[in-house]
């Protein structure tokens, strides 16, 4: 019995130490994101500090504060109709890179004395991008808009996907439906308070739902059978052209009211080669652009070539495939000659 008392107080000696000394090292610290400035948009509390590293040796290690609104912006953000909301995701935010070398201070170093707002919501997709657009424009009198959308952006606004911060579109029936992510549990928020957790779950990428689900599955339970990718690759397939000009219909409608003088989408992942497949998300926002008033730039081609002529690599490191400051020095050299270019906005009707 004292045996077991004095191994039970080593395992905790243990802990605490690793406790202490991963407080030291830039482990990842909890982010904390939730609806604070909107019951749909999800940020940061306002000035929280936080640190962001990679991998299990912490390399690549950032300290961030998020501004008045909550975003890793680099600037607050303040009334001001000049101002242009640059809107994205994690791309946007960029928390793996010093502040300078993200878009939004790259653009903004361009365009003079206009302020570049960077609203990034990491895990965000399409119509999430719509509502910062209405947030914008309704209490920064914002009508300047630079949306940065990954390809996978507009599947992504489906509900289900993972990546939605609020509005989506039903699987099934292309209906609209708000999926908001629920607060974390008092568990979580304890685990997320420690070091050690941190590093495990955010460094390590431990998964708890899927040691648990392993666990399960050695004292016999069965798991449910996925579909088979062949099944679901073809499901995907007749749903795709219709769910693709539903969502992008969507948000060309939500934002309506508030995309006001531009509004200039770059999308990322298209390809111009001649042999390069059907791409159902290209061309229908090429035309939904086209209908609008708004300006589609396809920078992917141009930054894979800088990279073939040049041998430099445009990510961010062989283990992270965010762009990096050259290839976002790309996107903002292409930006900025069009945002200097007269308003064009204006919503039309099919």
């Amino acid at each position: 019995m004292r045996l077991a008392g004095y191994a039970a107080l080593g395992v905790v000696a243990v802990l605490a130490t690793l406790e202490v000394l991963f407080r030291v090292l830039p482990v990842s610290t909890s982010s904390a994101t939730g609806y604070y400035i909107d019951p749909v948009i999800m940020t940061y509390p306002a000035h929280w500090k936080f640190t962001t590293a990679t991998g299990w040796n912490l390399h690549n290690a950032q300290r961030h504060v998020a501004n008045n609104y909550g975003f890793v912006a680099g600037r607050d953000f303040a009334p001001d109709p000049s101002a242009v909301a640059l809107i994205g995701d994690s791309f946007v935010e960029a928390s793996m890179l010093p502040m300078r070398e993200r878009l939004a201070a790259q653009l903004e170093a361009r365009l003079g004395a206009r302020p570049v707002y960077a609203m990034g919501g990491p895990g965000s997709a399409l119509l999430d991008y719509a509502e910062r657009i209405r947030f914008a424009s309704s209490k920064l009198g914002v009508r300047n808009f630079v949306l940065l959308l990954e390809h996978g952006d507009v599947a992504q606004s489906l509900c289900g996907s993972g990546n939605v911060h609020g509005p989506c579109l039903d699987r099934t029936t292309l209906a609209p439906r708000v999926e908001t992510q629920p607060p974390p549990g008092r568990l979580k928020r304890i685990l997320r308070s420690l070091a050690l957790p941190q590093y495990l779950f955010s460094q390590l990428k431990l998964d708890p739902n899927s040691m648990l689900a392993a666990l399960r599955g050695g004292f016999g339970s069965k798991a449910a059978a996925a579909p088979a990718p062949a099944a679901v690759a073809n499901r995907d397939a007749s749903q795709s052209v219709t769910a693709v000009k539903a969502v992008v219909d969507t948000f060309f409608e939500r934002i309506g009211p508030y995309a006001k003088d531009r509004l200039i989408i770059v999308l990322l992942g298209t390809s111009n080669a001649a042999d390069a497949p059907a791409d159902v998300v290209r061309d229908e926002l090429r035309s939904a652009a086209s209908r609008n008033g708004a300006t589609l730039l396809e920078p992917t081609p141009e930054i894979e070539s800088q990279g073939a002529r040049t041998g430099l690599s445009m990510r961010v490191s062989p283990t992270d495939a965010h762009m990096n400051r050259i290839a976002l020095g790309l996107i903002a050299g292409r930006v900025a000659p069009e945002l200097d270019k007269p308003a064009q906005y204006t919503r039309r009707e099919e």
